[in-house]
Order: C-alpha cells, then sequence, then structure tokens
C-alpha cells in the first residue's frame, strides 16, 4: 500500500492517502458531465488493456441502484457500452443485489466473460445494523459459500463507488473493505465529508473537474438567481413570499417554454417540454403547495393536471404513479410542468429539461446552492446553444438573492469565478501568435499585416524566390496582378491559362506601369531587372504552388417569387401571463445581470394586432406589402389567443412586453409554410482562382514543431501542437483536431501533388441549419494527377448527424459545379470525401479511401 501511494503520489501530488484499506482514487467530476459513463470506460479499459473480469459497482441509494442497472444494460437509450466493439457480441453480465443468489456464478461462464456486480449500499447499510451479517454474507445453496466470500476470494476485482461522498464512513462500506479489492475507483461531485466543523475534502482525489470550470466549458447550463427589481420583504408576510416566489416561477417558466420551443422550430430541433421544480419545507407544506397549484385560482386553473408532489408519504398505486410521471418528465407527451418535493430528488434524478427551481425550505445559500443546482444543469441538446433561455437555468430567490450571490462569489463556491493559478514553470512558458501562410506567399515575401511582439510567421526562415529587393518587389505586383485576374474568369478561369502569352504579357504590362524604380536608380545606370522573366518566374510558382479553387455563387434563374401560405397557428405553448412588474436574473457565474421586464414607453399601437405585425415585418424574409393578409390573420389568431385567458388590457401588456419573442414564435412556425416559385438555379464563377488564405494559431514559444508522422504522446489535447516538416503541403505548419487527422496528412503528404487544410472563408461553401446558412470549411483540400479532393475525416458516431449531412450535400453540390466549370476549360474534376475515423490508416491510399467514401 505504501509503495502504490507513493507511486500515485509522484505522479498526481493530490493523492496523500487512500483513506481505504486498499487502493483507491477519486475522480471529482462535476455533476452533468458523464460519471456514469466514465465508469463504463473504467471497465472497458481495465478488461481490454489489462485483463480483468471481476467489478463491483456501489451505488448510494435505490434510484442510482435501479439507473445504473438500466445503464448497463443492452440496448437502453443511456447505455454505457455503446460503441465498444468487443463487447457487442459478449456483453457484459449484470449481477445485481437481486439477482447475486440465483445461480452459480462459476457454472459455465452464465454471467460472460466481464461480471459487473451493481448492489445499493444503503440496503447493506440497512442489514448491517445491530450487528447483523448483511445477507450477502449469508450461505449461498448454490455456491457452497456466501457470496460475499466467493467476490472476496476473486484475484480481480475492481470497485467502482458512484457518488462515494454517500457512505464514506458507513457500516456498509466497512464491511465492503472485507472484499479485499485490487483497486477502488471513486467518482463524485461533492469531493468532501461534511462535518461539524466544516467541509473534509478527500485525501485521494487523482482528477477534479469542478463545476465552475464545466460552465465555463459549456458542458452544463449556466445558473442564475432572480429576483423582483426593488424587491423589499419589509411587512411581507413569509406566506405572501412564498405566493409571489411560486408565481414569478410560473412566469418565468412561460416565458421559457415559449423560448424552447422558438428554438426547436427555428433549428429543426426536437422541442423540449421544461418543468419548474418546487422544494417545500415537508410533507404538509408540499400538499398544500400541490393543492394551491392544482386549483381553479391559480394561473385560471391551467396546472390543475400539471403538478405531482414527490416525497416519502405516497405508498402503493399511488407511489407507481408518482414514480411513472417523475421517470417521464422529460418526455413531450406526459403532461407534467411542476414538480414538488421534499428533499427525495437526490443524484441519480438525471434530466436535461429543469430550467425552473423554486426553493420554499429554508437553508443556508451554500445547501440552496448545491441542492438546488445539482438536478437542472444537464442540457436538452448536449450542447449549448447560443441561446441565453435555452442555456440557462433559473432560481428564484427573492428573499435570498444577494445571500447567493454573495456565496456564489467565495473562492471555496462550488460554482466560483473561474480563476487560474500559474506555477513558476507555466510562467516560463511564453506563448505566440504563429502566423501560418501559404509557402508561396512567403517565398515571395509578403509577411503578415500588424505584426507585434507576439507575432511569429511559420517559415520564416524559408530560402526567398528573389533575393534581389526590386525583383522581390516586382515579384509582389505580379502576385497582385494575378489575384486581380482571378476575379476575370471568362479570361483566365485557371491558374494553367495564365501560361498563356497573352495573359503573361497584360500581366508584364501592369507591373511595369506599377514599378517604382530605387530612388538611388539613374536612368542607363545599373542593371535592369527582367520584368517578363520576373512574372513568368513568378507565374510557374503560382501555378505549382496553389491549388485551382474558384469562387461560386449559386443564383436563381429568372424571376424568384417567394411568400408563405395560410395556416392555423400552434399556440397551446404561448401562455404569457400579464406581468406587472420586473423581474432581475443574475448569472451566477458570470454576474451578467439581464432584465426580464415589462416595456415602459413606447409607441401604443392602435389595434392589438398591429403589436405581432410589427414584430414580423423586421424579418428579412417578411415583407409587408406581400404579405399583409397572412400577416394579419397570424396576429388575429394569436391575439384572439391571448384574450381567452387575459382581459383586454393584460393582452395589450403581453403583446408589448414580450413582442419580439412573440414574434420569432411565430415567424419560426412561417418558416414550414414557405413556398418559392423559381425555374432553377445556375452556378456563377465569379473567380477562377482563388488566393490561399493565412492561419493563425497560439502556440509556445520555447516548444518544438513537431513531427507530422510521429503521433503525439497526448492525444486528447492535439490542439497544443502544432505540426510541421511537410513535404507537399502548401503551407509550411498546420494543426489537427485528432489523430485521425495527422494520419490523413501523412497520407496526403505521400500521395498527392499538393494538399493543406483551408481557413475560413476559403470556400464559402453554406449549408441549412433551420433558418440560418452558417459556413462549412472541409478539413483537407487535395490534388491528385487526376482529380482533386475535398477531404473531410469525421468520428464514427458522427457520420449520420444531420449537421454533417447537411455539410456533405452542400459540398457535394460545390463539388459538382467546380467540377463544370473544371471540365470546360480543361481542369481537373472535383470529389467530396467523407471519411470515418476507424478508416484512416497510414497503410491506405489516397485512392482506395476516395474509392471507397468519395461521392461522384
Amino acid at each position: 500500500m505504501a509503495a502504490a501511494l507513493e507511486a500515485i503520489r509522484s505522479e498526481f501530488p493530490s493523492v496523500t492517502d487512500f483513506e481505504r484499506e486498499f487502493p483507491s482514487l477519486c475522480f471529482a467530476l462535476a455533476t452533468g458531465v458523464g460519471k456514469t459513463r466514465l465508469m463504463g470506460a473504467f471497465i472497458s479499459y481495465l478488461h481490454l488493456a489489462h485483463g480483468i473480469n471481476n467489478f463491483f459497482v456501489l451505488a448510494p441509494n435505490l434510484t442510482i441502484y435501479n439507473k445504473l442497472i438500466a445503464d448497463f444494460t443492452p440496448n437502453t437509450p443511456k447505455y454505457v457500452f455503446k460503441g465498444i466493439a468487443e463487447f457487442a457480441v459478449n456483453a457484459p453480465a449484470v449481477i445485481t443485489g437481486d439477482t447475486y443468489d440465483q445461480r452459480d456464478p462459476a457454472s459455465g461462464g452464465l454471467f460472460g466473460g466481464v461480471r459487473i456486480n451493481i448492489f445499493n449500499i444503503s440496503k447493506i447499510n440497512s442489514e448491517v445494523r445491530g450487528g447483523k451479517a448483511p445477507r450477502i454474507k449469508r450461505l449461498s445453496e448454490y455456491i457452497g459459500q456466501s457470496y460475499f466470500d466467493y467476490l472476496a476470494g476473486l484475484p480481480d476485482l475492481v470497485l467502482l463507488m458512484d457518488e462515494s461522498h454517500r457512505y464514506r464512513a458507513s457500516a456498509g462500506v466497512r464491511a465492503i473493505n472485507e472484499l479485499k479489492p485490487i483497486l477502488g475507483l471513486e467518482l463524485t461531485a461533492t469531493p468532501f465529508v461534511e462535518t461539524g466543523k466544516g467541509p473534509l475534502p478527500f485525501k485521494n482525489v487523482l482528477y477534479d473537474y469542478p463545476l465552475g470550470q464545466a460552465m465555463a466549458d459549456g458542458f452544463v447550463k449556466e445558473p442564475a438567481v432572480v429576483t423582483r427589481k426593488d424587491f423589499n420583504p419589509a411587512g411581507m408576510s413569509a406566506e405572501e413570499i412564498e405566493r409571489l416566489k411560486l408565481e414569478d416561477g410560473i412566469r418565468l417558466h412561460e416565458s421559457v417554454k415559449v423560448e424552447l420551443e422558438t428554438y426547436a422550430r427555428e433549428t429543426g430541433s426536437a422541442i423540449v417540454k421544461p418543468f419548474l421544480l418546487v422544494i417545500a419545507r415537508d410533507i404538509t407544506h408540499a400538499g398544500a403547495l400541490l393543492q394551491r397549484v392544482q386549483s381553479d385560482a391559480f394561473f385560471e386553473g391551467r396546472y390543475r393536471n400539471k403538478a405531482i408532489q414527490v416525497d416519502s408519504s405516497r405508498t402503493g398505486a399511488d407511489e407507481e404513479e408518482m414514480i411513472q410521471r417523475l421517470l417521464k418528465v422529460e418526455h413531450t407527451e406526459e403532461p407534467t410542468e411542476i414538480v414538488i418535493h421534499v428533499n427525495m430528488l437526490k443524484e441519480g434524478w438525471d434530466v436535461t429539461n429543469l430550467y425552473t427551481i423554486v426553493p420554499l425550505r429554508a437553508a443556508n445559500a451554500r445547501i440552496l446552492i448545491e441542492q438546488s443546482i445539482g438536478r437542472g444543469l444537464r442540457l436538452p441538446y448536449g450542447k449549448r446553444t447560443g441561446v441565453t433561455a435555452v442555456d440557462r437555468l433559473n432560481i428564484v430567490a427573492h428573499d435570498r438573492f444577494q445571500e447567493i450571490i454573495d456565496e456564489a462569489g467565495r473562492a471555496d463556491s462550488p460554482i466560483r469565478m473561474q480563476s487560474v493559478v500559474l506555477d513558476a514553470d507555466q510562467l516560463q512558458q511564453r506563448t505566440a501568435t504563429v502566423v501560418s501562410q501559404s509557402r508561396l506567399a512567403t517565398r515571395l515575401g509578403f509577411r503578415p499585416p500588424q505584426v507585434t511582439g507576439s507575432t511569429t510567421l511559420a517559415g520564416a526562415d524559408d530560402t526567398p524566390a528573389f533575393t534581389k529587393p526590386e525583383e522581390q518587389a516586382l515579384a509582389q505586383l505580379a502576385y497582385q496582378a494575378i489575384q486581380n485576374l482571378g476575379g476575370q474568369p471568362q479570361l483566365a478561369p485557371t491558374l494553367e491559362s495564365l501560361k498563356r502569352p497573352d495573359i503573361q504579357a497584360a500581366i508584364v504590362k501592369v507591373v511595369a506601369e506599377q514599378r517604382q524604380p530605387s530612388q538611388l536608380a539613374l536612368d542607363g545606370v545599373g542593371e535592369k531587372p527582367d520584368v517578363a522573366a520576373i512574372v513568368a518566374k513568378t507565374v510557374e510558382m503560382v501555378a505549382r504552388q496553389t491549388i485551382d479553387i474558384p469562387r461560386i455563387l449559386v443564383v436563381p434563374r429568372g424571376e424568384v417569387k417567394s411568400g408563405f401560405r395560410s395556416f392555423t397557428l400552434k399556440l397551446d405553448n404561448l401562455r404569457y401571463p400579464a406581468v406587472a412588474d420586473e423581474l432581475w436574473v443574475q448569472h451566477l457565474r458570470t454576474n451578467q445581470l439581464e432584465v426580464i421586464a415589462l416595456g415602459r414607453g413606447g409607441i401604443d399601437e392602435a389595434r392589438l394586432e398591429d403589436y405581432v405585425v410589427s414584430g414580423l415585418v423586421d424579418f428579412n424574409d417578411v415583407a409587408y406589402d406581400d404579405h399583409a393578409d397572412l400577416l394579419y390573420d397570424l396576429a388575429r389568431q394569436t391575439v384572439e389567443h391571448f384574450r381567452t385567458y387575459l382581459s383586454e388590457d393584460d393582452t395589450r401588456k403581453v403583446l408589448r412586453c414580450y413582442q419580439r419573442d412573440i414574434a420569432r414564435f411565430i415567424h419560426a412556425q412561417m418558416q414550414a409554410h414557405s413556398w418559392e416559385d423559381v425555374a432553377g438555379y445556375d452556378a456563377v464563377v465569379s473567380k477562377g482562382y482563388t488566393e490561399l488564405k493565412p492561419s493563425a494559431y497560439t502556440h509556445g514559444v520555447q516548444e518544438p514543431i513537431a513531427d507530422y508522422r510521429v503521433s503525439p504522446l497526448d492525444k486528447s489535447n492535439m490542439a497544443k501542437y502544432l505540426f510541421g516538416g511537410f513535404k507537399r503541403c502548401l503551407y509550411d505548419v498546420q494543426k489537427f483536431d485528432s489523430d485521425a487527422e495527422r494520419k490523413l496528412a501523412v497520407i496526403l503528404d505521400r500521395d498527392a501533388e499538393k494538399w493543406f487544410k483551408p481557413a475560413k472563408g476559403q470556400f464559402q461553401i453554406y449549408y441549412k441549419q433551420g433558418a440560418d446558412h452558417p459556413e462549412y470549411q472541409p478539413d483537407f483540400v487535395a490534388e491528385t494527377a487526376e482529380c482533386i479532393y475535398l477531404l473531410e475525416p469525421k468520428a464514427n458516431n458522427e457520420m449520420d448527424d444531420p449537421i454533417v449531412r447537411a455539410k456533405a450535400e452542400s459540398a457535394v453540390n460545390w463539388c459538382r459545379n467546380a467540377s463544370e466549370h473544371a471540365a470546360r476549360h480543361g481542369g481537373k474534376p472535383w470529389r467530396y470525401v467523407l471519411i470515418p475515423h476507424d478508416a484512416i490508416a497510414e497503410n491506405r491510399t489516397l485512392l482506395a479511401l476516395a474509392g471507397e467514401y468519395g461521392t461522384n
């Protein structure tokens, strides 16, 4: 043990004690970043790399116990071994605390090659109370000994502890110590034990990824505390404050619900149904809250059948119904929008659609923060969207607003402001901006604009093509003239056309006109540079060290008519309540302040419908003159909808306050009813070829350029490496996002005539994503003797991603248009190649990869 601890400490100084009777290491990971998936990775690695077959997984409670069983069971939505080829045929056997005594584990391999035991520590704890032996230690008639003794006798048992802070000192864990596992792996989001003197940190934390870092990296929602502007609890009873918080929580929930649907319709994503979580004081309080929200007086009875109470008072059929509704709260068809609970929803309840929390139980600010936000941090789309309302978790805490803000600002807060601490060695590692321009531009003597003290030019030591300053200046003039000719595709449709005598004569004329002789040179004195020879050499260099990349515009043929068909709006989720006062929202990590308020001042429209129409005409694809009838029909439907539950005055307030959001909500639905009448589209080549754009990277000044032929040690952080040593790349250095990209570069540098990774804007290919058209930049472009390829290596699990497919469709169309242009002028055809990472190996050829994965 001592030797093992010393070995670990030499690599990870944060580990000062195993704190167990066996080597045990803790991974402190923020809620929502995938602890269960990491457990699956542990098991996969230990089995495949070290031949370990026996694992014992501890769960702290029944909820996590059942969740783990589901996640380790094949063909379930969150199966942890999805994509592990070795487990596809022979999946690990799952043995639970309910099934372990039903058969002999040693007979006929009934449990498979890998055996994963999942047990609930709470059950073991209850069994050992009063000095009794837990059931797992009792004799089993199948194996002639207790299952516990069977496990303790295994030579390769590894113990995995989920939410390990929950049972550090429990009687059950003391019993588990007797299993004598060869290794313990702990996972928790809170790596400390609460004591009377405050939190006591774990001493065996190997890796720490705190909540603040997860927020900064965008892996979870941004929590924000919500209060009312100028809120003053003086003179208000506790009941009045509670009522106000609950009602404001509902108002915020309604707003978020609309934002989520609007975002989903705009992007073509699945609609997320949010719910609101109310934390009650006790069971009696929870019952009273449920009765209130289900009454006709509470928001016109809209939540009569949309709220559930979750606590230990439910039994039998009521408990079963409660659990089923709770487990399905993410499903859009499940009506629950309000969950009222009493300290029952702890670890293991993983939902992504919790957006508003109303804590009504007295607690200090730290506990309020930790217990409140822990359940609502997971993102519904798996990543941040850039839309504030979709990426934010709201905590309504009018009376605790400042206290929570102050607590979040403490250095030891789980959502503290991000801080950076650099040691002496890191301070010595200066970084610089490395500008990577094409080798052609560098050899012609071009330098990046606005060079600073931290700017480095890759390839600055390359031998210049022209050593005399005046010749270099003339070559640069010739290069500029060549680029200008690219904008005249009818005259210079390809780089090869630049070699024509008439084209070169035109370039020589332009260079001669722009030439600025040296101030010391006199007519007839000294040797005049040969402009024609310099132009010819520059043209040859451009043709050899550039790839013909045309600029293609897709334009409609003839007159284009477009518009929107009449339709009936879906307004069920558009349920804004009238808001009399402003709500303040402060983000806990960034301190950003946002006000959700009723608009003050402004122009009162003569008709309520005008609020909707004036909001809609702000969109570029909506013209009032062409769509007036439709716009007023949609506005009429919207106004009539609000009038069904609001007074005339409140309807006006809602339309004025939420005008922009209502317009976005309607506009998103209009997209499904748009039409376009056009005879067709033509591809217009505006440039026969384009200049290679520079890139810029951040890199350590003392860090050497990595050899692209050698796989780096840290493949998980490929972005830190700058690779060089290429022979056929048109740039001196490149960065790769994955080792698969590096391997593809090895193939291209061997098989292609020339290649490079294009910078943003090089191709100007656009794809459709909802109502937007983002730019797509392929990862590689490579030219061979017969063809030019756009290459996109992708992870296997992303090959069928809708966005990847949309990009591929746009790239294929671009290649088709570029090939038609090239065919007219004797150029090479273009092909798009979408390659899965697993198919890329250095012994594969570019021709083989293109043949297998290319699109004609």
